[in-house]
This record gives C-alpha cells, structure tokens and sequence, in this order.
C-alpha cells in the first residue's frame, strides 16, 4: 500500500498550496487563506458539525513513504439550495416547420435551469504532475475513494449524484462558449464570473436569458466545444462512465462543459460493497484486490490492499492494517478494486 487517502487537516496547508500551484481551479485556489478555510469546512463537515446544505468534505491522497500529497479531491453535500441554487443549460430540441415552403428544422436550445434542491455533487480531482501516470493509478484512487464514503455514511448525501467536467479551453485559459454567450450578458471575463459565482451566483438569474437560445446562432467555435470534456478530462469521464454515470443532457452556464449524473444507490462501487470484520494474516495468498476505507472519530482513512474475503471477515496483510490504523475484530467498508 503506497499511498492512502485521507480527510484533509490543518497539517496539508503548504501541500495544498503547492498543488493548488500547479492548476487554475476555484475548487482548490492558490491562495493559503482559502485554502485554510476550505480544511476548516472540512473538518466541521466530517465532524457532522455543518449542515448538508452547507457541507464541503476535502480529501487528499498521500504517499505514504514520502508523507508528500500526490492529489485531492472534494464531495460537495448539496450542490443547489434555496439561497444559492445550482444553474445550468438544459441542452434540448425544438422542431420547427413551415407548410407554405414544406421545410423543417431541429433546433437545438440551450434554457437556463435553477435547481433550488440539488444533488450531492463530486468533484474538485487533482493530480500533482510528478505522480501522474504511475502504475497505482493516484487519480483512480482518490476520485473512487469519494465513493466509498458516500456508501458508508449515506445519510451525508443525496440520493442523486452529480459532476461538473471540465471542456476545452484556449491556451490562455478562455472559454469559447463563454466567450460567444456569458459575456454579452454580463460584460464580464470567463476567470472573473466564475470566480464571483462562487462566493454569488444570484447575478446568473438576473442577467442571464430567460428565454430559450437557439445554438445555431451561437459563433461556430462555442458550438464545437459545447457538451465536451477537455483531453486531460477524457480519464475522469471514462471513469465515471463506468461507475454509472451518465450525460444530464445539461451544461455548464460558464464554459459549456457536461453534467453528469448517477442515483447514489445505482453507483456500481456502492452497490458491490459491505462492512466486513478485519483480520490479519501473512500466511495466505490474496486472491482480490479491494478498496478498504474506515471512519472513526471523525477521521476517514481508505487505500487498496490485496485481501481474501471469507463470508462475514476479510483476510489483510499486517501492513494493511497498520497503515490504515485498523485492529482485527475492526470493521471496515470495502468494496473489489477492479
């Protein structure tokens, strides 16, 4: 086991800092202040202290040898309330036809949705660039890791899931579909407005079209980039994909990239896993390999480990158990790491 993931604490500020460094993300901003209270939220999040309406959970992936982070992610309990809903673009279609000239068309439109009860969303993934491509698979881990908390403390969360992908962007970080929509309503560039939206997004309701956008008025490069995901997002799609998440048939308001969605309980990791008693063994051959995670006292520890399952307990190496703090008799959330 090379590498844990782990709820974020006051300890990972400079290792945030340094990873926030390396990408321009409003989930995970360079900024140590920020960055500070997001571990602050976090922490009162797993602490049950906060509200789901208001919590955030952090999590971060650390290599256990070196002790550096190699990435992060985030859970988002409840992406859309009556005070700040969640905003996106139905993407859907609107037939037109003319008898005198016998001719018709399908349009496709964009209309601005505001959902005032929405789903738990997953998101804010991360890599350090040093720890990409290597053969435990960081991102992997991290992102379903996410999953396996949700499965062990369901209460936290909604019943429907839901990410945000990331579309293609210019070199110099602008949005095309931003570009040719968003900001001739609000005189605002892409960085700008998303940044806002974060801390308001009431500017979105009030500026913003309310009626239905025909995208074949839309400059042809805003077109192409609607509904993708970016090249260095394809692995995080695939990923999802197979999980069970599919297209929304809705878009970001920003920059045009997909929204995803899943039922919590149709996740395929939650619905293969179970609470099992953990036991120690060096005498066995393992014949599985399992995602294991732990929750106690407000701390949640989760790594993959080679195991061998026997009806109620699963079999694990010593080490396993001594680097997720686990004792036998404990017992853990698991689910087959395919």
């Amino acid at each position: 086991m090379n590498f844990i993931v782990r709820s974020a604490q006051n300890s990972d500020l400079n290792g945030l800092y340094n990873l926030a460094r390396q990408f321009t993300l409003l989930n995970l901003p360079a900024d140590k202040k920020l960055i500070g209270n997001k571990i602050e939220r976090s922490q009162a999040s797993f602490s049950g202290k906060l509200s789901k309406d208001e919590a955030e959970y952090l999590f971060v992936v650390e290599d256990v040898y070196s002790k550096d982070l190699a990435g992060a992610s985030l859970i988002v309990a409840k992406n859309g309330t009556a005070n700040s809903p969640n905003f996106s673009f139905k993407v859907l279609k609107k037939e037109r036809f003319s008898k005198e000239l016998g001719i018709g068309f399908i349009h496709q439109i964009l209309r601005l949705h505001a959902n005032y009860d929405g789903p738990t969303e997953v998101g804010g993934l991360v890599v350090d660039r040093s720890y990409r491509r290597r053969p435990e698979k960081v991102g992997r881990l991290i992102s379903l890791s996410r999953f396996l908390f949700i499965g062990m403390e369901p209460h936290r969360f909604e019943n429907e899931l839901h990410s945000e992908m990331a579309p293609p962007l210019t070199d110099e970080g602008r949005s095309e579909f931003w570009e040719a929509l968003g900001r001739r309503f609000t005189g605002m560039p892409y960085q700008e407005a998303d940044t806002i939206s974060q801390q308001n997004n009431q500017f979105i309701k009030s500026l913003f079209p309310e009626e239905d956008i025909y995208l074949c008025l839309l400059d042809s490069k805003a077109r192409l980039v609607l509904g993708r995901v970016a090249e260095e997002t394809q692995a995080a799609l695939h990923l999802l994909n197979k999980i069970g998440f599919t297209y929304k048939e809705e878009v970001d308001p920003f920059d045009g990239g997909p929204h995803l969605g899943v039922a919590r309980d149709q996740v395929t990791l939650i619905k293969k896993a179970r609470w099992l008693k953990a036991s120690s063994t060096s005498s066995l051959s393992y014949e599985h390999q399992a995602l294991i995670g732990t929750f106690n006292q407000n701390f949640f520890l989760c790594g993959v480990s080679a195991c061998h399952i026997q009806e109620d307990e699963v079999l694990l190496p010593e080490k396993t158990l001594m680097t997720l703090n686990i004792s036998s008799g404990d017992e853990v959330y698991l689910t087959q790491y395919e």
